[in-house]
């Protein structure tokens, strides 16, 4: 009998049997589970932490907002939108939020540009940078209280050393913190001075660690030191500048070491930012609804800023 092995050939192979996926194993399942139950067991202290002192009091303060109290009354008595109604209509909040934004606009603009030359100028490597680097960084890591008690005796006119400097130009010194027009520089020159250090150190390892064929390239392509800087330099640290402009911005805005020693606030609200009013009206008026509600204002423009800074800049960033 003979087999016609072309017939045998073309017919198709028998199905094989289905095998199970590594993942409906039960073996894999009881890992992924153990390895979900290992997550959620380092997990939940830092969830648990994070909910219990970041979002609840974010919600709290939403609901004090909400109410009059002052500490001493058993229950807060609730009162809608009274706070932010009163608040937002009275011409003393009005110049609270100009304050601030004056302070955050100065403070985040000027450091920025300072920062960036110092970085540039540390970057040089010139003989006596390191002690340099290290004196200009020291004021961030010392105690704000401490600065500015060493700035009001600078500020003082009549024996501080600014006086000594405005008698060599022949002029008397002003009441830096006591004069209404002097206390906001006075305050934005400290506050600045202080934050610098840390900007320029950021810039400093940014500069670093740019890739040194591309400066290179713009050396060999007949660029200056300035094109360098302004065309390859500047571009290539949008990261760095876009890392300090959120962090020196949140920072800005809940600046209250120095207003509290060298002004506290004053004179005549001059130097009453928002994180001040925040705490004036809850420790020293014992008005809390109205200081939550100031407190949600300033959560809110700090969202608002980070999102549209996340929204718009950061198509300008060049990674």
């Amino acid at each position: 009998m003979s087999i016609d092995l072309r017939a045998e050939a073309s017919r198709p192979a028998a199905p094989a049997a289905p095998t199970a996926r590594a993942s409906d194993r039960p073996a894999h399942r009881s890992r992924r589970r153990r390895g979900y139950a290992l997550f959620a067991l380092f997990a939940f202290p830092n969830l648990a932490l994070i909910a219990v002192f970041a979002y609840w009091p974010i919600v709290a303060n939403l609901y004090l907002s909400l109410t009059n109290w002052d500490f001493i009354s058993p229950e807060p008595l609730f009162v809608g939108l009274t706070n932010y109604t009163s608040m937002l209509a009275s011409p003393s909040f009005h110049k609270v939020l100009w304050v601030s934004l004056v302070w955050v606009v100065v403070v985040v603009g000027i450091s920025l540009l300072l920062g960036v030359l110092l970085a540039a100028l540390f970057s040089k490597k010139l003989p006596g940078t390191s002690v340099v680097t290290g004196i200009v960084f020291t004021p961030h890591v010392v105690s704000g209280a401490a600065i500015a008690v060493v700035w009001l005796f600078i500020f003082d006119p009549n024996y501080g050393l600014a006086r000594v400097a405005f008698n060599l130009l022949g002029a008397e010194s002003p009441s830096w913190t006591t004069d209404a027009n002097w206390a906001l520089p006075a305050l934005l020159i400290v506050s600045i001075w202080k934050g610098v250090g840390f900007v320029s150190i950021v810039y400093l390892a940014g500069i670093q660690g740019l890739p040194t064929d591309v400066l290179e390239a713009a050396k060999l392509d007949g660029a200056s030191s300035f094109q360098t800087f302004t065309r390859v330099i500047l571009p290539l640290l949008s990261p760095t500048t876009f890392f300090l402009v959120i962090t020196q911005t949140i920072g800005a805005f809940q600046a209250f070491d120095l207003i509290a020693v060298m002004t506290n606030g004053g004179p005549a609200s001059a130097t009453t930012t928002l994180s001040w009013f925040i705490y004036e009206q809850a420790f020293v008026r014992s008005n809390v609804g109205l200081s939550a509600a100031a407190g949600t204002v300033m959560f809110v423009l700090l969202m608002l800023i980070t999102v549209l800074q996340f929204r718009f800049v950061e198509k300008k960033v060049h990674y």
